[in-house]
């Protein structure tokens, strides 16, 4: 127990990139926005709470993680919570076409990880049509998670909640046909996605075609080691948005934490601009990674101009421990 202490605090003071950031201040941001989602009536309808993509999804990714290198034994209860709402709703599988339950399935057999979640994902699958191999998702005009293109971006969720053993069943060559056949119509950003999923799934994307594609996204990312949410496009145009400008925490984030997973580019400069990069832009006071809404101007200090940042935060965590964890010797663990 001394040993794990002594390791997570090495790895709660290592610079991350060559810049500092606090992982504590970053888990309390976190906790702080489940504490505001757990009790907002928007947030509250059907699933209690439901688990989004922006605030719930990427929590659930990042925040295991920043407790295994803050050293802490056991899940929040947040991170409880959200996995209890994904649990209590398992026995919907009716009516089949509706996209929430699409999205509830992938979502527990990621995080859920037992067969019978497995199961239900694989029995709500669509069997026929243009979209057949995927999943039905929400388009509701709203980017980057809830476009009509945005089922790919599901589809890849779903591939990485597939174990190794069923790689070869009929409806993982399926989901493996429709990434394959979809991939060029889709914006980078639900393309890393895919390239993401290959990690576990190698054959949603073969070699060759993995690497072109961080060969792509290096050749989007800025001078400065950022990259540009346009950069991850093309995506519609909503004039409603805050016109962007510059480095956006999300982008650089997602897409750095995508190429990690690929594997290969550990030393590459690129990727320690981009690293260092997220470590010198943490915001000091709310211990977040601060990015605006794609598609409308919100009331500042609103639960919705917050989401962009939810999400920003958490794949900048995820970026970051890959790092810190490679320079203690450890694998990532997540």
């Amino acid at each position: 127990m001394l040993a794990r202490a002594a390791v997570c605090l090495a790895l709660s003071l290592l610079p991350a990139g060559g810049a500092d950031w606090n992982p504590r201040l970053a888990a309390q941001y976190l906790d702080s926005r489940q504490k505001e989602w757990f009790v907002w009536p928007r947030a509250n309808a059907a699933a209690k709470p439901c688990v989004s993509c922006h605030t719930g999804v990427t929590y659930l990714l990042a925040r295991p993680a920043l407790g295994k290198a803050l050293g802490e034994d056991t899940p929040t209860v947040y991170e409880t919570g959200l996995l209890a709402s994904l649990r209590s709703r398992m026995d919907q599988k009716e009516p089949a076409a509706a996209p929430g339950l699409g999205v509830e399935s992938i979502l527990a057999a990621r995080f859920l990880a037992t067969g019978e979640a497995l199961e239900r994902m694989w029995a709500l699958q669509v069997r026929e049509g243009a979209a057949k191999g995927a999943w039905n998702w929400f388009s509701l005009d709203r980017d980057p998670w809830e476009m009509a293109e945005s089922r790919f971006y599901g589809a890849a969720l779903a591939a990485m909640a597939v174990p190794g053993k069923d790689h070869g069943r009929p409806a993982a060559r399926e989901l493996v046909a429709y990434l394959q056949r979809e991939q060029v119509t889709q914006p980078l950003h639900n393309r890393l996605m895919l390239l993401w999923a290959s990690a576990a799934f190698p054959e949603v994307l073969p070699a060759a075609a993995r690497r072109a594609m961080v060969d792509e996204v290096w050749k989007q990312q800025q001078s400065d080691g950022s990259w540009t949410m346009d950069a991850l496009g093309p995506f519609q145009a909503h004039p409603k948005a805050p016109r962007p400008g510059g480095g956006n925490a999300y982008a650089t984030a997602f897409a750095a934490y995508a190429i990690e997973q690929a594997g290969g580019d550990a030393a590459n400069p690129k990727l320690a601009r981009a690293l260092a990069w997220l470590g010198a832009h943490q915001d000091p006071e709310c211990g977040c990674w601060q990015a605006v809404s794609m598609n409308e101007q919100y009331e500042p200090g609103s639960m919705q101009s917050k989401f962009m940042s939810d999400a920003a935060t958490s794949f900048a965590v995820l970026a970051l421990l890959v790092q810190k964890n490679a320079s203690a010797g450890l694998p990532p663990a997540y």
